[in-house]
């Protein structure tokens, strides 16, 4: 490490997210019907903005870079930490800040509150070892620390038969995903007799078993798939996100999105390259081809969904399935890139943008329904003249989103359109383009709707959360800022991205 600290102490982002929901629990079990919100919103947006502070000065630091002598592993070399997994980990926990700020309001009036933040801190303290994985087993296991806490989290309004409803969809959904991908593993492991990642990738070469392996593969890419919400694989997630309590679904969208892609990334470059002739060798199983045709779907679908719909939190819903179609093309356009690393990076840093958009539009979203002004897009009408400023973030983050030059958005979407160039992959970068001009109108319909149309009902906001309004004003204002910075960081998405290769 560049520093002299203990070595574990690369792991302290998830370290801090654990400790801190243990903090929690602890609070909860002396005074279990405490409704202490501020103490607790306050618990656990110090622990997630320490973890985000920590895994910066981690990054900037060079801890685990070729710089500073390259990745550092631990537990047997079945944890890594590396440029990429602490990027991942700023996304995680800049998200799971936004979060707890905004759900001190949000889940004020509702019973369980410790439980709540625990089950954030646990799911993210999940989501930052998905970055760290280096073995099947250990990110299979992290997958997992994430997911149990998830859907727990959709169904917390228990009153609400939407969120309930919603959470059982998903715990269905995921546990059959959990099982494909284990099968998936299963195979993978039959195939080659290890689980480590470069292990995996060593023994794939001469393995005998090339059916049995490559069946493996395309299961363990269909649990990826569940994961992330790619089309065909996306049908829990409008439901999800429309009855998850708005944080949560800001949550699962951004952070849970970027931690099942980090492991896919790692899964897919390291211990399968000779699958895909990314190493020089073979093509045996060509999941690079699987891959852009998943991601070509996932766009159009997810578009094409979003156009169609007439609430704007279910819109906001499909619209995140298509940026995972953006976000394949990482994987996708591999095949024929000379520079991996800065194909892999546009994806990163789009994930990096897409946390602070996404997560600030859903957050947007909760605001409107704290002030219960409704779900469609006409009730949305006029809502400018009462909220100026939230109105003014909900319209960046949306243009940012469709690709416009008013936040990161721009250039993370101009990165992966130069990457689909680089690598001869015309049909993404065609699919890119299509899809950014069908989201520029149904973003443009919520933008209409504040500024132009006049209200259908009349309706007074009477109170202004001051937990909802600061994440939703801090997202805005870093999505904003993110557009002349994104040079900044960018090259720390592609080093970390070049090291897998």
């Amino acid at each position: 490490m560049a520093t002299t600290l203990p070595t574990w102490t690369a792991l302290g982002p998830a370290l801090l997210l654990g400790i801190t929901a243990l903090v929690l629990l602890i609070v909860d079990s002396i005074d279990p019907d405490t409704s202490n919100s501020t103490l607790l919103a306050g618990l656990s947006t110090v622990g997630s903005l320490a973890a985000f502070l920590f895994a910066g000065w981690l990054l900037v630091s060079g801890t685990g870079q070729p710089q500073t002598g390259g990745a550092i592993t631990l537990f047997d070399d079945q944890l890594v930490v590396d440029g990429m997994s602490l990027f991942f980990a700023l996304i995680v926990t800049s998200v799971a800040t936004l979060v707890t700020v905004a759900s001190h309001d949000y889940i004020a009036d509702q019973p369980y509150q410790a439980e709540y933040y625990s089950l954030v801190m646990m799911a993210a303290t999940g989501m930052t070892l998905m970055g760290s994985a280096n073995s099947l087993a250990t990110g299979f296991v992290s997958l997992e620390l994430a997911s149990l806490p998830s859907y727990a989290l959709v169904t917390f309004l228990k009153k609400n038969r939407g969120s309930v409803e919603a959470g059982l969809k998903y715990f269905l959904i995921g546990a059959l995903s959990s099982a494909v991908l284990a099968y998936g593993i299963s195979l993978v492991y039959a195939a080659s007799g290890h689980l480590q990642f470069d292990a995996v990738a060593s023994a794939v070469a001469n393995t005998e078993f090339v059916g049995v392996l490559g069946i493996g593969v395309l299961f363990v890419l269909g649990g990826f798939a569940f994961k992330t919400a790619s089309v065909p694989f996306h049908f829990w997630a409008p439901e999800a996100y429309e009855g998850a309590p708005a944080p949560i679904s800001a949550f699962l969208s951004s952070a849970s999105k970027a931690a099942g892609f980090v492991l896919a990334f790692r899964v897919f470059t390291t211990a399968f390259p000779e699958l895909a002739g990314l190493a020089g060798g073979p093509v045996t199983v060509d999941w690079v081809l699987a891959v852009e045709v998943l991601a070509v779907l996932t766009m159009f679908v997810g578009n094409f969904a979003a156009a169609t719909q007439e609430k704007v939190k279910r819109m906001l819903a499909y619209s995140s399935v298509g940026h995972a179609g953006y976000v394949l093309i990482g994987l996708a356009a591999l095949g024929g890139a000379p520079d991996k690393g800065f194909v892999l990076g546009a994806s990163m840093m789009h994930l990096f943008i897409y946390g602070f958009m996404n997560t600030g539009a859903f957050l947007f979203i909760g605001l409107t329904e704290y002030w219960d002004i409704g779900r469609t897009f006409q009730d949305f009408n006029g809502l400018a003249k009462q909220a100026p400023l939230a109105s003014v973030a909900m319209t960046v983050f949306l243009f940012s989103l469709a690709g416009l030059p008013i936040g990161g958005g721009f250039f993370s979407k101009f990165y992966l359109l130069a990457a689909t160039a680089q690598s001869g992959t015309w049909i993404l970068g065609a699919a890119l383009i299509i899809n950014s001009a069908l989201s520029l109108f149904y973003y443009t319909r919520v933008v209409k709707a504040m500024w132009i149309e006049e209200p259908v009902n009349d309706f007074e906001i009477d109170s202004y959360p001051a937990g909802i309004y600061t994440a939703v004003i801090v997202a805005a204002v870093i999505t904003f800022l993110l557009l002349p910075a994104f040079g900044l960081l960018s090259p720390s998405a592609v080093t970390g991205a070049a090291a897998l290769f």
